[in-house]
């Protein structure tokens, strides 16, 4: 019988390690809770008719899942048992959630269900999480943290059972479930540094729609490497950390149908490009937007802010932050 050391008890140890206090042992506590919950609707959703359409578009455009909404109660709702709370920022809400504004020590930025589109063909998808303390040496100003001020960052890819999580110099580890719902086994993740596993993965669909200068990028590098693309983003980094290479989703900005472009990228900074730029810097990666500039040193204007992302290994993400900068602009090619 080979017994595993669970996630909650390498927190424990990293928390006395570092010297830091066990409210981020309550909050974590409260994540894991609500990770667990999620999986279970999902895995129990086509009995109980969970998978489907809500008839509703979010903050966002897009068509909303049942189990978009329910993965958005869940989490707010053990968030809001912790009282550690003092903020949320979740995909699924238009305004940004108030919860414990004079008790809190936390911010928590939030994708409840990320690749929601694979739900319905029962297909990986990921709860991603950023999380960010307050001021604790002076007045709290509530403003919008960049990903360089999280102190840590997660996500789980639900079915599978796996958690990843990075903490801020701690590195980033990966959890397996086991048959008694803990989440064990620590693992460290680094990104390889041998180009042999190195994978490409980004929406070939979308190719034709990318500037000029990305395009040749992928057209004189895309063959030297694995392609790979489940439409996640969560599954699709998860893949990435263990095999090295590099995720892009860049602006588009030559679509036929003008409501389709996006000159300044598809995905959310807050809770999906800064969440996984985090855990890549913490595993030896690195990250940046259109214009070349790193993911973590974006300050937010907006909480539902969004953003072009290229992620993955340092020396492909700096080769194509190269060419973006070379160029400067987004505008149509």
């Amino acid at each position: 019988m080979q017994l595993e050391q669970t996630f909650m008890n390498f927190l424990l140890h990293h928390q006395e390690r570092h010297n830091r206090t066990y409210h981020f042992l309550i909050l974590m506590d409260s994540i894991i809770s609500a990770a667990k919950r999620i999986e279970h609707y999902y895995i129990t959703g086509a009995l109980k008719g969970n998978l489907g359409c809500a008839d509703k578009v979010n903050v966002q455009g897009e068509d909303v899942m049942q189990m978009d909404d329910i993965a958005h109660e869940i989490i707010i709702h053990y968030l809001k048992t912790t009282d550690r709370v003092i903020r949320a920022v979740s995909e699924e809400s238009k305004d940004i959630i108030s919860l414990n504004e004079e008790g809190g020590r936390y911010f928590v930025y939030f994708d409840p269900l990320d690749g929601s589109s694979n739900v319905a063909h029962g297909l990986p998808v990921g709860f991603l999480f950023g999380i960010a303390k307050r001021n604790l040496d002076g007045p709290e100003d509530f403003h919008l943290r960049a990903g360089k001020e999280y102190i840590a960052a997660g996500m789980f890819v639900i079915p599978t059972g796996s958690l990843t999580i990075a903490f801020r110099e701690a590195g980033t580890w990966r959890f397996q479930i086991d048959e008694t719902m803990n989440y064990v086994r620590p693992v460290r993740i680094i990104l390889p540094d041998t180009r042999d596993t190195w994978e490409l993965s980004f929406n070939a669909t979308n190719r034709y729609t990318y500037r000029k200068e990305v395009r040749e990028w992928v057209r004189h590098n895309e063959r030297q490497y694995t392609f790979r693309y489940l439409g996640a983003l969560a599954g699709d980094f998860h893949r990435i950390l263990t095999r090295g290479g590099m995720f892009m989703y860049p602006a588009i900005v030559n679509h036929p149908d003008p409501k389709k472009l996006r000159p300044e990228g598809k995905l959310r900074l807050m809770y999906e490009a800064s969440v996984v730029a985090f855990m890549c810097r913490e595993a030896g990666g690195h990250a940046v937007d259109e214009h070349g500039t790193p993911i973590l040193d974006i300050e937010p204007k907006d909480h539902h802010q969004r953003t072009a992302l290229y992620v993955g290994s340092k020396p492909l993400v700096e080769d194509i932050a190269k060419t973006l900068r070379a160029d400067g602009h987004t505008g149509l090619r």
